[in-house]
C-alpha cells in the first residue's frame, strides 16, 4: 500500500480506492468583489493554497486517479437556503442578493463558478451542495460508494468551516481523510492553526493532515493509469 508521512502517524490507503476532493474553490470565496470579500474577510489569506491545490490536481489527472470538486450554492429560487442561514450576521449583501459576481451564491452564477487555477475539468465530478457538508443533500456518498472509494485526500477551503465539517461527516461514515495542510487556507491563520490540531488529536479522532509534498512526490512516480499497489513515501 502507499505510505506517506502525517500528522498523528503515517497515512496508507490504496490507490484504488482513493479520491482528491476539492472544496469550494469558488469565486465567491477567493476573488476581489466575492461574498466573502462583502463580508469583510481578507481574501488574500486563502491564495497560498491555491497552486498547491492546482498542482495535486495536476498530479491526479496524471495518474488517472479520481477528483471531485463541490461548490456552495442555492437554487435561483432559494428553497434549499434555511432563513436562518441568508440572514446569520446580518450582511449588507445576502445570498441570492445581486453582487458584483451576479446573485450571491446561486449556482449558476459567475461567481459561483470555480476560479480558473483550480477548474474541474470536464469529465470531473462537480457537486453542487447547500450546505458545509458536502454529503448534506447531495449524491456525494452515493458516488464514493459506487467508486467503492474508502479515501479522501481533502483541499479546499475555509478549513475551520466546509473542509472540516466534511472531514468530520466523512469520518462518521467509515471515510479515511487526509487533509493537505498546504492545500487548505482560512480568512482567520488562527482558525486553520487550530483546526488542523483538533483533527490530529487523541490519536487521529478526525483523520490524518499531511504536507502535499509527500503526495506529489508519490504521485510523480506513477505512471497514468498504472498506479502501483507497494508504493511507500515519507517526506
Amino acid at each position: 500500500m502507499p505510505i506517506i508521512d502525517a500528522k498523528p502517524f503515517h497515512y496508507d490507503f490504496s490507490f484504488d480506492h482513493v479520491a482528491l476532493v476539492c472544496i469550494d474553490m469558488q469565486r465567491d470565496f477567493c476573488q476581489p468583489g466575492g461574498f466573502a470579500e462583502s463580508l469583510g474577510d481578507n481574501i488574500k489569506n486563502l491564495q497560498p493554497c491555491i497552486p498547491v491545490i492546482g498542482k495535486l490536481q495536476e498530479a491526479f489527472r496524471k495518474a488517472e486517479l479520481p477528483i471531485i470538486h463541490t461548490k456552495e450554492c442555492h437554487k435561483p429560487d432559494l428553497s434549499d437556503l434555511p432563513t436562518a442561514k441568508r440572514n446569520r450576521g446580518n450582511p449588507k449583501l445576502k445570498i441570492g442578493d445581486k453582487g458584483p459576481m451576479g446573485r450571491i451564491l446561486i449556482d449558476g452564477e459567475p461567481g459561483s463558478d470555480f476560479i480558473p487555477e483550480c477548474a474541474p475539468a470536464q469529465w470531473e465530478l462537480v457537486i453542487s451542495k447547500p450546505g458545509k457538508d458536502t454529503f448534506y443533500n447531495t449524491e456525494f456518498d452515493d458516488y464514493m460508494k459506487l467508486r467503492k472509494i474508502t479515501h479522501l485526500v481533502i483541499t479546499g477551503v475555509t478549513t475551520e468551516v466546509c473542509v472540516q465539517t466534511t472531514m468530520r461527516c466523512a469520518n462518521d461514515r467509515g471515510y479515511d481523510c487526509v487533509l493537505v495542510e498546504d492545500g487548505t487556507d482560512s480568512y482567520f491563520p488562527e482558525f486553520k492553526a487550530m483546526t488542523l490540531k483538533a483533527l490530529v488529536a487523541q490519536g487521529g479522532i478526525v483523520g490524518w493532515t499531511c504536507k502535499s509534498d509527500a503526495l506529489l512526490e508519490l504521485l510523480a512516480k506513477e505512471q497514468p493509469g498504472q498506479v502501483s499497489s507497494a508504493t511507500s513515501f515519507a517526506a
